[in-house]
Protein backbone atom coordinates (compact mmCIF):
# COMPACT_ATOMS: atom_id res chain seq x y z
CA UNK A 1 0.00 0.00 0.00
CA UNK A 2 1.42 3.39 -0.94
CA UNK A 3 1.73 6.33 1.44
CA UNK A 4 -0.71 8.27 -0.75
CA UNK A 5 -3.61 6.12 0.46
CA UNK A 6 -3.01 6.99 4.12
CA UNK A 7 -5.33 9.67 5.49
CA UNK A 8 -3.64 12.93 6.33
CA UNK A 9 -4.90 14.85 9.32
CA UNK A 10 -4.43 18.54 9.99
CA UNK A 11 -3.14 19.59 13.39
CA UNK A 12 -6.21 20.69 15.40
CA UNK A 13 -4.14 22.47 18.08
CA UNK A 14 -4.00 25.89 16.36
CA UNK A 15 -7.80 25.92 16.10
CA UNK A 16 -8.26 25.05 19.77
CA UNK A 17 -5.60 27.53 20.85
CA UNK A 18 -7.14 30.46 18.97
CA UNK A 19 -10.58 29.62 20.35
CA UNK A 20 -9.16 29.52 23.86
CA UNK A 21 -6.83 32.48 23.42
CA UNK A 22 -9.22 34.98 21.89
CA UNK A 23 -11.99 34.26 24.40
CA UNK A 24 -9.52 34.45 27.29
CA UNK A 25 -8.19 37.80 26.06
CA UNK A 26 -11.65 39.41 25.96
CA UNK A 27 -12.71 38.14 29.41
CA UNK A 28 -9.31 39.04 30.86
CA UNK A 29 -9.61 42.61 29.57
CA UNK A 30 -12.79 42.83 31.67
CA UNK A 31 -11.17 41.14 34.71
CA UNK A 32 -8.19 43.50 34.47
CA UNK A 33 -10.51 46.51 34.43
CA UNK A 34 -9.56 47.59 30.90
CA UNK A 35 -13.08 46.93 29.62
CA UNK A 36 -16.26 47.53 31.64
CA UNK A 37 -17.76 44.72 33.74
CA UNK A 38 -21.01 45.40 31.87
CA UNK A 39 -19.32 44.00 28.77
CA UNK A 40 -19.33 40.48 30.20
CA UNK A 41 -22.50 39.49 28.27
CA UNK A 42 -20.55 40.16 25.06
CA UNK A 43 -18.20 37.34 26.07
CA UNK A 44 -21.02 34.80 26.38
CA UNK A 45 -21.65 34.08 22.67
CA UNK A 46 -17.88 34.00 22.13
CA UNK A 47 -17.53 31.58 25.05
CA UNK A 48 -20.23 29.27 23.68
CA UNK A 49 -19.12 29.38 20.03
CA UNK A 50 -15.37 29.94 19.92
CA UNK A 51 -14.02 29.23 23.39
CA UNK A 52 -16.43 26.35 23.91
CA UNK A 53 -17.59 24.68 20.72
CA UNK A 54 -14.40 25.20 18.72
CA UNK A 55 -12.25 23.81 21.53
CA UNK A 56 -14.54 20.82 21.94
CA UNK A 57 -14.29 20.12 18.22
CA UNK A 58 -10.49 20.52 18.40
CA UNK A 59 -10.44 18.10 21.35
CA UNK A 60 -12.40 15.53 19.36
CA UNK A 61 -9.97 15.95 16.47
CA UNK A 62 -7.03 15.52 18.89
CA UNK A 63 -8.64 12.23 19.96
CA UNK A 64 -8.74 11.19 16.31
CA UNK A 65 -5.01 11.86 15.85
CA UNK A 66 -4.12 10.15 19.14
CA UNK A 67 -3.01 13.21 21.13
CA UNK A 68 -4.09 12.57 24.73
CA UNK A 69 -2.83 15.91 26.03
CA UNK A 70 -4.60 17.92 23.32
CA UNK A 71 -7.79 15.91 23.74
CA UNK A 72 -7.93 16.43 27.52
CA UNK A 73 -6.96 20.10 27.30
CA UNK A 74 -9.33 21.21 24.55
CA UNK A 75 -12.33 19.17 25.70
CA UNK A 76 -11.84 20.37 29.29
CA UNK A 77 -11.35 24.06 28.56
CA UNK A 78 -14.11 23.97 25.97
CA UNK A 79 -16.40 22.65 28.71
CA UNK A 80 -15.05 25.34 31.05
CA UNK A 81 -16.24 28.06 28.66
CA UNK A 82 -19.68 26.44 28.44
CA UNK A 83 -19.80 26.35 32.25
CA UNK A 84 -18.78 30.00 32.50
CA UNK A 85 -21.21 31.22 29.86
CA UNK A 86 -24.07 29.14 31.28
CA UNK A 87 -23.36 30.41 34.79
CA UNK A 88 -23.40 34.06 33.73
CA UNK A 89 -26.40 33.62 31.43
CA UNK A 90 -28.56 31.60 33.82
CA UNK A 91 -27.48 33.60 36.86
CA UNK A 92 -28.08 36.89 35.09
CA UNK A 93 -31.63 35.90 34.18
CA UNK A 94 -32.55 34.55 37.59
CA UNK A 95 -32.72 30.91 36.52
CA UNK A 96 -29.91 30.18 38.99
CA UNK A 97 -29.74 32.01 42.32
CA UNK A 98 -26.06 32.88 42.63
CA UNK A 99 -26.48 35.40 45.45
CA UNK A 100 -24.83 33.06 47.98
CA UNK A 101 -22.54 31.22 45.55
CA UNK A 102 -19.45 33.41 45.81
CA UNK A 103 -17.21 31.01 47.71
CA UNK A 104 -18.40 28.03 45.64
CA UNK A 105 -17.53 29.76 42.39
CA UNK A 106 -14.15 30.68 43.90
CA UNK A 107 -13.47 27.05 44.83
CA UNK A 108 -14.42 25.93 41.31
CA UNK A 109 -11.87 28.41 39.89
CA UNK A 110 -9.23 27.11 42.31
CA UNK A 111 -10.12 23.57 41.20
CA UNK A 112 -9.50 24.62 37.61
CA UNK A 113 -6.16 25.96 38.81
CA UNK A 114 -5.28 22.55 40.28
CA UNK A 115 -6.29 20.79 37.04
CA UNK A 116 -4.27 23.28 34.99
CA UNK A 117 -1.27 22.84 37.29
CA UNK A 118 -1.16 19.12 36.56
CA UNK A 119 -1.64 19.78 32.85
CA UNK A 120 1.26 22.25 33.07
CA UNK A 121 3.50 19.46 34.41
CA UNK A 122 2.85 17.54 31.18
CA UNK A 123 3.96 20.55 29.11
CA UNK A 124 7.54 20.01 30.24
CA UNK A 125 7.60 17.47 27.38
CA UNK A 126 5.97 19.89 24.94
CA UNK A 127 6.99 23.24 23.44
CA UNK A 128 8.07 26.17 25.60
CA UNK A 129 5.17 28.14 24.13
CA UNK A 130 2.67 25.67 25.61
CA UNK A 131 4.66 25.59 28.85
CA UNK A 132 4.16 29.35 29.17
CA UNK A 133 0.46 29.17 28.25
CA UNK A 134 -0.25 26.62 30.97
CA UNK A 135 2.00 28.29 33.55
CA UNK A 136 0.20 31.61 33.17
CA UNK A 137 -3.18 29.85 33.10
CA UNK A 138 -2.86 27.95 36.38
CA UNK A 139 -1.59 31.06 38.14
CA UNK A 140 -4.49 33.04 36.61
CA UNK A 141 -7.04 30.57 37.94
CA UNK A 142 -5.51 30.73 41.42
CA UNK A 143 -5.45 34.54 41.40
CA UNK A 144 -9.10 34.74 40.31
CA UNK A 145 -10.23 31.99 42.68
CA UNK A 146 -8.41 33.29 45.75
CA UNK A 147 -9.38 36.85 44.84
CA UNK A 148 -13.04 35.81 45.00
CA UNK A 149 -12.61 33.57 48.04
CA UNK A 150 -10.72 36.17 50.09
CA UNK A 151 -12.61 39.18 48.68
CA UNK A 152 -9.38 40.81 47.42
CA UNK A 153 -10.18 42.66 44.18
CA UNK A 154 -6.47 43.29 43.58
CA UNK A 155 -5.96 39.54 43.09
CA UNK A 156 -8.84 39.45 40.59
CA UNK A 157 -7.34 42.36 38.68
CA UNK A 158 -3.91 40.67 38.69
CA UNK A 159 -5.63 37.52 37.42
CA UNK A 160 -7.13 39.59 34.63
CA UNK A 161 -3.73 40.94 33.61
CA UNK A 162 -2.09 37.51 33.74
CA UNK A 163 -5.05 35.99 31.89
CA UNK A 164 -4.48 38.58 29.18
CA UNK A 165 -0.85 37.43 28.89
CA UNK A 166 -2.02 33.80 28.81
CA UNK A 167 -4.57 34.46 26.06
CA UNK A 168 -2.03 36.36 23.97
CA UNK A 169 0.49 33.52 24.39
CA UNK A 170 -2.14 31.02 23.22
CA UNK A 171 -2.90 33.22 20.21
CA UNK A 172 0.80 33.47 19.39
CA UNK A 173 1.18 29.68 19.67
CA UNK A 174 -1.75 29.21 17.28
CA UNK A 175 -0.24 31.76 14.89
CA UNK A 176 3.15 30.04 15.01
CA UNK A 177 1.69 26.58 14.41
CA UNK A 178 -0.37 27.75 11.43
CA UNK A 179 2.48 29.79 9.96
CA UNK A 180 5.10 27.07 10.42
CA UNK A 181 2.78 24.45 8.92
CA UNK A 182 1.90 26.67 5.96
CA UNK A 183 5.52 27.52 5.18
CA UNK A 184 6.74 23.98 5.89
CA UNK A 185 9.50 25.25 8.17
CA UNK A 186 10.00 27.07 11.45
CA UNK A 187 9.18 30.71 10.81
CA UNK A 188 8.00 31.54 14.34
CA UNK A 189 9.71 29.78 17.26
CA UNK A 190 7.78 27.68 19.76
CA UNK A 191 10.76 26.67 21.89
CA UNK A 192 12.06 23.16 22.43
CA UNK A 193 10.73 21.09 25.34
CA UNK A 194 12.73 21.03 28.56
CA UNK A 195 15.76 18.76 28.38
CA UNK A 196 16.13 19.07 24.59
Amino acid sequence: MSDESKPVFANPAPLGLIGFGSTTVILSLINAGLLPKGGEPVVLPLAFAFGGLIQILAGLMEFRVGNTFGMVAFLSYGAFWWWFASLVLLGGHGVLDLSQAGSTIAVVLIGWGVFTLYMWVATFRLSKALWWVFLTLWVTFFLLGFGDLLHVPTLNRAGGWLGLVCGLLAMYTSFALVTNSTFGKTVLPLGAPSGH
